[in-house]
């Protein structure tokens, strides 16, 4: 996706997730277990902020959040966050250096994509909190979350903290994953201290998991409706899809 194309999704989904915060900051998230919308809307103003400053300082600052930011009204912190996050976008070009813990690419652009990644999911969040229909994800975006997922979490996290997936990976006899939606597909290999992407499903693989964009990135998000049919068909071991499952859970929470 191009850099013009991920500001206007990243306005699109903050625009719904403002609006849908709006409607009762009160409401639990279920996909985020213990936090009201009011929580979802200020960890959202605090991660664009937190950006922003690794945009301006080169580094990303730790610890963070500072104490202060609790103290300002979710709303607020959310549309000065944003509007700090965009100042810094327009002052600078994609290539231009940024702090970032992915350090394969640490960069404005890298930062662009994340943000509209990051904001797209918690509009999802904030759209199942108040109980509104979730609105259907743009193909392109949502193609582009499922491989910013598996290759930028997963499977960069990883190579890069072994130590925190050993338990999990250990005794994995080692299983293959067929990812497949509309234009995209990909290949991930798992195994003790092993977790591989490369494009194109194989055709012979453990596990398989098909979907429409939109449904896959719910899914492999752990963002589905309760009680509703995800749109995703899964078929293989259920061992194999708890083990994606638990790695995913660990490089996204």
């Amino acid at each position: 996706m191009e850099t013009a194309r991920y500001l206007d999704c990243l306005a699109d989904d903050f625009a719904r997730l403002r609006a849908v915060a709006t409607t009762d900051l009160t409401a639990a998230v279920p996909s985020c277990p213990g936090w009201t919308v009011a929580d979802l809307t200020r960890h959202v103003g605090e991660v664009y902020l937190h950006k922003a400053l690794a945009i301006q300082e080169g580094v990303e600052a730790e610890p963070w959040p500072p104490a202060e930011l609790a103290k300002e009204e979710p709303l607020a912190l959310l549309d000065r966050a944003y509007a700090a996050l965009l100042a810094e976008f327009a002052a600078h070009d994609p290539q231009d250096a940024a702090g970032s813990w992915y350090k394969p690419d640490r960069t404005v652009g890298f930062t662009i994509r994340r943000m509209a990644q990051e904001t797209v999911i918690h509009r999802i969040d904030a759209e199942l909190g108040v109980g509104v229909p979730v609105a259907p994800v743009p193909d392109d975006l949502a193609v582009d979350g499922a491989d910013e997922l598996l290759r930028v979490f997963v499977e960069y996290c990883v190579t890069e903290w072994a130590d925190s997936f050993s338990e999990i990976l250990a005794a994995s006899p080692g299983w293959t994953f067929a990812v497949r939606t509309n234009g995209a597909a990909w290949s991930v290999r798992t195994g003790p201290g092993v977790f591989s992407v490369t494009d194109g499903a194989a055709d012979a693989a453990d596990v398989t998991v098909t979907g429409p964009p939109t449904a896959l990135l719910r899914w492999l998000w752990g963002r589905e409706s309760a009680g509703e049919s995800s749109g995703v068909t899964v078929h293989g071991p259920a061992e194999a899809v708890s083990q994606l499952r638990r790695l995913i859970e660990i490089t996204t929470q």
